[in-house]
């Protein structure tokens, strides 16, 4: 696989000046693993964000620190609660012969050349992500499954027909392979169970808020508990 790349440089603003920093448009990072000490570093905010926001957690990513390439993952991120916006990065460096576990997506290929859609019928997808884990350069983006052979509601697409890449393993040895993937459907069965799933739902709103006359009726109730027990006081005081 093609690894995403990111360049950095080394980093000497710590503390307070990470705030400079930032205003500058960079994003302070530091890189840990091996035998290494950690290194302050320090990279390009757009670049960054964009990195992040596709390599995820547990993506391999390469690094180019001067002049040198290190593999890594991201360790953690931490994000501006109130800006949302990237502050900082801990990366931890990877050999090519680590076994990385990752989620990828699930593609399904033929879209809209299925003989079930030529039929009118429609392919929903179940599930769009997969866990699996593989050395580094055998990790694949996605995985592609096509539906070109779906054809009534009787097919289906399961995990187990998913054909993984030599070196690939599923994350879970007991992945279940009946997990479907993707359904047939007629249309008017979906949109049934659609208007059947918004009765259901108004049923329970409605259901949760009372009736004009339960309030006054449960207002009244009370009001009455309240002078009974207010009485009774009395009459003990009374007495």
């Amino acid at each position: 696989m093609s690894y995403i790349s990111l360049k950095l440089e080394e980093r000497t603003a710590e503390g307070k000046k990470l705030a400079k920093l930032r205003n500058n448009g960079l994003i302070p990072s530091v890189i840990y693993g091996g035998q290494d000490q950690p290194i302050m570093t320090q990279s390009k905010q757009v670049e960054t964000s964009k990195v992040v926001h596709t390599a995820g957690r547990h993506t391999p990513i390469s690094l180019t620190l001067d002049g040198k390439k290190k593999l890594v993952i991201i360790k953690s991120i931490d994000m501006d609660p109130v800006k949302h916006v990237l502050r900082h990065i801990a990366f931890h460096t990877i050999k090519q012969s680590d076994i990385i576990t990752t989620e990828v997506p699930i593609v399904l290929i033929g879209q809209g050349e299925s003989a079930a859609e030529r039929a009118g019928l429609v392919i929903l997808q179940a599930i769009e992500h997969v866990e699996i884990k593989a050395k580094p350069a055998d990790l694949p983006d996605s995985l592609e499954i096509s539906i070109h052979d779906l054809e009534t509601t009787e097919d289906k697409i399961s995990v187990g027909d998913i054909k993984l890449p030599e070196g690939v393993e599923f994350a879970d040895a007991d992945q279940d392979l009946e997990l479907i993937i993707a359904n047939v459907y007629e249309p008017s069965a979906l949109q049934a169970a659609n208007e059947a799933a918004g009765g259901e739902a108004e049923a329970e709103e409605e259901s949760e808020v009372p009736v004009e006359g339960e309030v006054e009726s449960a207002e009244s109730d009370k009001t009455e508990a309240d002078k009974s027990e207010a009485d009774k006081k009395s009459d003990e005081h009374s007495n």
